[in-house]
């Protein structure tokens, strides 16, 4: 057993640390107050008020007669509109939205990612694949293409610029807009599972895109895979979009 000495705050913080790295799953029931007294090393009224503060945030729910639970992340309402953008949609809902580089290259375009980007098959693109987070929590992961020739040092530009907006309009593209957006439901890989925080088995959402300047000429296409349990999404656009629902293997 450990000491009785830790803080009610580091109590609170090592729990919110499991719930945040995925080890306690949402709807998990916790154990009971004196078991995790003896498993975080802390009296009982500092855990009660570490697991007050939890709740307070939103992280725990008590259900009288069933004990405590994490709660369920909540829910993302994603609008995909002509001028969709990342970080505006999570902040006009009260979110922190970050993201992270998986990893970058250089590689020949693929058939689809030729159509995509109205280029030659094979043509050099950039490739960036990423994973991005609401208040810390994954909710997306997905691979990004561009056009080297339209975009010759965009990784390095990339590094440098909060987002890709702000990419853009280092180039002097100072508007874009979403041309297509295709939407479809499979299972999650065991990576996605694992990079998302899901369970094995669960389904996600597939999401194909287009921006384009204000010609008409595609800028980037990207395909990114959204954990389907914390987010939904809204459109509010007269561009094409399609939906459809698959369950198939990853390709």
């Amino acid at each position: 057993m450990r000491s009785q000495g830790h803080s009610w705050e580091e109590t609170r913080d090592r729990i919110n640390e499991e719930i945040t790295s995925g080890r306690l799953a949402a709807d998990t029931r916790l154990p009971s107050e004196p078991e995790l007294c003896v498993l975080h090393g802390v009296r009982r009224h500092s855990l009660r008020k570490a697991l007050a503060a939890l709740v307070g945030e939103g992280k725990l729910r008590v259900e009288h007669g069933r004990g405590t639970f994490v709660e369920r992340a909540p829910l993302l309402n994603y609008v995909i509109g002509a001028r969709t953008r990342w970080h505006e949609n999570l902040v006009s809902q009260g979110l922190t939205a970050s993201g992270e580089t998986l990893a970058e290259m250089t590689l020949p375009a693929s058939s689809r990612v030729a159509v995509a980007l109205g280029i030659a098959r094979d043509t050099p693109v950039f490739a960036r694949s990423w994973r991005g987070f609401a208040n810390d929590l994954p909710i997306s992961i997905g691979w990004a293409y561009h056009d080297t020739r339209r975009f010759p040092d965009l990784p390095e530009r990339r590094r440098n610029e909060p987002s890709i907006t702000q990419v853009y309009r280092s180039y002097g593209i100072l508007d874009y807009r979403r041309q297509r957006t295709t939407v479809f439901s499979r299972l999650a890989s065991e990576h996605e599972a694992s990079m998302l925080m899901l369970r094995p088995g669960q389904s996600v959402l597939v999401v194909q895109k287009i921006d384009a300047d204000l010609e008409g000429n595609p800028l980037g296409f990207s395909e990114a895979v959204w954990a389907g349990d914390r987010v939904q999404f809204t459109f509010e656009t007269d561009q094409p979009t399609v939906m459809t629902e698959r369950h198939s293997d990853v390709q």
